[in-house]
């Protein structure tokens, strides 16, 4: 099993990941109340090993994990997702090559 990330650490990456989704408003969405009630909820007790805290770490973790994966997905996909049809030149043009033009203009060249 992988070492957990320091909780504050986890809870300041949700934060950064609502921030990028949301903007400069993200303080009053309900999902920026609910991660914060969590994480005061489940803080570090007295305990040597709380499970609870165990569990609560190991979930937001996954949910970060989630919201930056979400995020670099659509960043992905908004760069390379496909434009259409293209014309035999364009696709040409995007391997690096050139179609072959009639020499002295037979009419079928552009």
């Amino acid at each position: 099993m992988a070492a957990l990330s320091p909780p504050l650490r986890v809870c300041r990456g949700i934060l950064k990941e609502l921030r990028a989704i949301q903007g400069s408003t993200y303080k009053q969405s309900p999902a920026y109340s609910y991660v914060m009630d969590q994480f005061r909820k489940n803080k570090v007790t007295g305990e040597r090993y709380c499970r609870a805290q165990q569990e609560a770490c190991h979930a937001a973790q996954t949910y970060l994990c989630l919201l930056a994966s979400t995020r670099k997905h659509l960043a992905l996909h908004n760069l390379y997702h496909g434009k259409g049809e293209r014309s035999p030149e364009e696709v040409a043009n995007l391997v690096g090559l050139r179609l072959p033009t009639q020499p002295g203009g037979k009419g079928w060249e552009k």
